[in-house]
């Protein structure tokens, strides 16, 4: 009670379902608790149940009960689930910031993931400021901008967005949210949502920092007023201020720490190829078997991260056959993992945690990209970073054995790879001065804590 009664102000923070999208919001959650901030995250039971035992400076609230109806598996599918998430949770949050109202901390400030648009309709109500947190990169927003505006009839604002060549996102095989009627499928509308009211936030926050995404930074801010808070890797790995602030605490998959850990400590610097391709992305079985095979020839040892659901599409017999040069194990505990000397290369889906923790690390990339904004992600990794490279596919998406074992072998062995090399080294240590004290991802933070108390 002491310690939060020493507390400037108390924000709330909504975050959506997922792995990716969990995950950084949290740390950014822990960063605004570390400057005195109270800070109480809400979003549904299955999250709430799993983060209650890591909640440490911040507090943990349910406002919509998936449990017992069965989350994106009860009726209506995926759609039924955004329906009665907005519904419940709409109205359990607005009560919990009535009830804040007249208390020692009345909520100064709602900070929401993107992916909830309704929650404009509530900072509005209780005219406090509404702070949108997107978890993709600036540079995938701002592609998807131009269709939001071309879906809603309007002209983009402004210049034209700024980076040419950038691949199209591709649109994965998702849940169904209805027929389609327009040029966009029903679940990318849903995605295009995210811009919904984005004029009406105070700011908008990106898991990123100024330096990396620069030339986009730049065009986006003649749109909102962005800010860049990242990256939100817990403070261990970085500037070390944030007490406690070793993992996010949040896994969808028991990770294999035991093992993985144990066996990347036999391994020699940088001679470990490690493999994933995240939480939401599902491999094929012919991509699966040329990933296989690459990793079978390649002279370099590998840890796989293959989670459960995937475990069924490796070849027969890959595990035993390979146990001599490589380890597969059903989830890894990824910050640990990057974090180890061993690891010398990372192959992986591209997805925006997975991308940004990379660079925090210096570990140079093969980018096999899947779906959305992991296209763009891999584009920068390659042509724009200089910290990997992204093997050819054909047309339909399938990557071979050669090309990814040509690729594990120049990041590995060849003299682009040392190139390679040596510009993850020095994005790591841009990383890390943008989150350090006055860099300036941690100078927005502390612009947000001011003008909360100034409140």
């Amino acid at each position: 009670m002491e310690k939060e009664k020493a507390c400037k102000a108390h924000v709330v923070v909504l975050a959506y379902h997922g792995q990716g999208h969990i995950n950084p919001i949290v740390q950014f959650s822990k960063r605004l608790a570390s400057k005195g901030i109270k800070v109480t995250v809400t979003t549904i039971l299955s999250t709430t149940k799993t983060m209650q035992a890591t909640a440490g400076s911040i507090t943990f609230e349910s406002i919509y009960d998936d449990c017992s109806e069965g989350g994106t598996a009860g009726a209506g599918g995926f759609k039924g689930f955004l329906d009665r998430f907005e519904a419940s949770g709409s109205q359990n949050l607005t009560e919990l910031i009535r009830k804040q109202e007249n208390s020692d901390y009345p909520v100064k400030c709602l900070v929401y993931d993107a992916n909830i648009p309704w929650a404009s309709n509530i900072f509005k109500q209780f005219a406090i400021p509404g702070a949108a947190f997107f978890t993709q990169s600036c540079a995938a927003i701002a592609s998807y901008y131009p269709m939001y505006c071309e879906m809603s009839g309007e002209p983009v604002p402004g210049p034209d967005f700024p980076l040419s060549g950038l691949p199209a996102p591709v649109i994965p095989n998702m849940p169904s949210m209805g027929p389609t009627t327009g040029r966009f499928p029903p679940m990318f509308l849903n995605i295009l949502s995210q811009f919904t009211n984005i004029e009406k936030a105070e700011w908008v926050l990106f898991n990123s920092f100024d330096k990396l995404e620069e030339e986009v930074v730049k065009w986006m801010s003649n749109l909102w007023p962005i800010r860049t808070i990242g990256p939100t890797v817990p403070s261990i790995y970085l500037d070390k201020r944030v007490e406690n602030d070793n993992g996010y605490g949040f896994n969808m998959y028991k990770p294999d720490t035991d093992a993985c850990m144990k066996w990347l400590n036999t391994k020699e610097t940088g001679s470990v190829v490690y493999v994933c391709f995240g939480s939401a992305a599902s491999l094929h079985v012919e991509q699966m078997a040329e990933m296989a095979e690459a990793l079978r020839q390649t002279s370099s040892s590998f840890l796989w991260a293959v989670k459960p659901s995937e475990q069924s599409k490796l070849p027969t017999n890959f595990v035993e056959e390979t146990s001599e040069n490589g380890l597969v194990v059903t989830w890894c505990p990824q910050l640990e993992v990057l974090a180890h000397q061993a690891v010398g290369c990372f192959i992986s889906h591209c997805g925006w945690n997975s991308t940004a923790e990379a660079i925090s690390f210096g570990v140079p990339m093969v980018a096999m990209p899947q779906f959305l904004d992991q296209m763009t992600n891999a584009h920068f990794v390659e042509q724009v970073w200089g910290v990997g490279v992204k093997p050819k596919a054909d047309e339909k998406g399938l990557t071979n054995s050669l090309e990814i074992g040509e690729c594990i072998n120049l990041i590995m062995n060849g003299e682009r790879g040392q190139e390679i090399k040596k510009k993850a080294i020095r994005w790591k240590e841009l990383a890390k001065q943008a989150i350090d004290e006055g860099g300036s991802s941690d100078k927005y933070i502390d612009e947000i804590v001011a003008r909360l108390v100034a409140n």
